[in-house]
This record gives C-alpha cells, structure tokens and sequence, in this order.
C-alpha cells in the first residue's frame, strides 16, 4: 500500500480511504476495524470496503492523522506505535493483528 499513498497531514481521509479501497486485497478485510482520529475523523474498514462514516466495529486504534499516514506508508511500525504511545488500541486485538497482511498488500 505504501507506494500509492503519498499522504500528508492535509490529505483528507476522504482520500485516505480511496486509497485504502484502491489497494484492498480481493479478500478485503476480515472483520471491522476503526481508524479513530479524534476531531479529524475515522476511517472505517469492514465489509471488504473502507469508509469515513462512523459504526462500531471489532477493534479501534486512536492515533493521530499524522501516524495514520506513516502507519500507511510503512513509516510507523504498528508494535513500536503501540509501545511509544502513538497508537492506542481497544477491543479485539486479534482484528488488529490482521492489519499487517493488508499493509503488505
């Protein structure tokens, strides 16, 4: 996924999300998991599809919109995020461990 997105903090999740359908592996995503970024919004995937409207979902990881994209790019490892404090998650961490076979799609 790295290689399509060349995020900033002023990429809007809008496009974010775009980006995340465009390189969805056919199986999409299995379970649901929320990108929570705070006043910024959320990014939704589940049901094979990525979407900023808000629902409930197996598992949430708060984190800036800033480490949303170096999550993205491949610039924030998501188990040093977690360590530092850039990531917080909640719910099933299972769902969440699944996040990396979609970033290596």
């Amino acid at each position: 996924m790295a290689g399509i997105f060349h995020l900033g903090t002023t990429m809007p999740l809008t496009a974010i999300a775009d980006g995340i359908n465009a390189n969805m592996p056919a199986g999409g995503f299995e379970g649901s998991l929320k990108f929570d970024c705070g006043d910024d919004g959320v990014i939704v995937l589940a049901n094979g599809a990525a979407t900023t409207l808000d629902q409930d979902t197996d598992c949430t990881i708060k984190l800036s919109k800033d480490n949303l994209g170096k999550l993205l790019t491949g610039k924030l490892n998501p188990m040093t995020g977690v360590m530092m404090g850039k990531l917080k998650v909640s719910g099933n961490a299972a769902v969440a461990m699944k996040l990396g076979s979609l970033l290596k799609g």
